[in-house]
């Protein structure tokens, strides 16, 4: 039964290649997404204060 032995396709050791060239239609700098983040998080605590929930 050893003599049986089926030949595998040598494996890339967990690691698969993807495009790294990828080009998006939006070209987003870090600053320009932390300027949204804060911005969002500055209209909803302004909206929490100028209209506030009744409890």
């Amino acid at each position: 039964m050893a003599d049986n032995k089926i030949q595998m396709p040598g494996v890339f050791g967990g690691l698969m290649r993807y495009d790294e060239e990828y080009s998006s239609k939006f070209m987003l700098r870090p600053s320009t997404v932390v300027g949204f983040a804060v911005a969002i998080i500055v209209l909803v605590v302004a909206l929490k204060i100028f209209f506030p929930v009744g409890v």
